[in-house]
């Protein structure tokens, strides 16, 4: 199992990491940050298999894996 850190101040909620997750634990917020938009969530952490893909495609930079040992 990975470790999600995501940094909701700076998401912009433009989805790409949604849009690349191959096990589609990631979804848009309710609560905006305080940029004005909806920040990306982790729905079940459990499930990430830490291919940082997620992390590769963010254009801001907010979101950080880290793989258990």
């Amino acid at each position: 199992m990975a470790k999600i850190i995501i940094k909701k101040e700076l998401c912009k909620s433009c989805s790409l990491c949604i849009s690349v997750c191959p096990k589609k634990i990631l979804v848009l917020d309710d609560e905006l940050n305080k940029l004005g938009f909806l920040p990306v969530k982790v729905i079940n952490e459990k499930e990430c298999i830490g291919c940082q893909m997620c992390a590769l495609m963010c254009p801001e930079a907010c979101i950080e894996i880290y793989q258990d040992e």
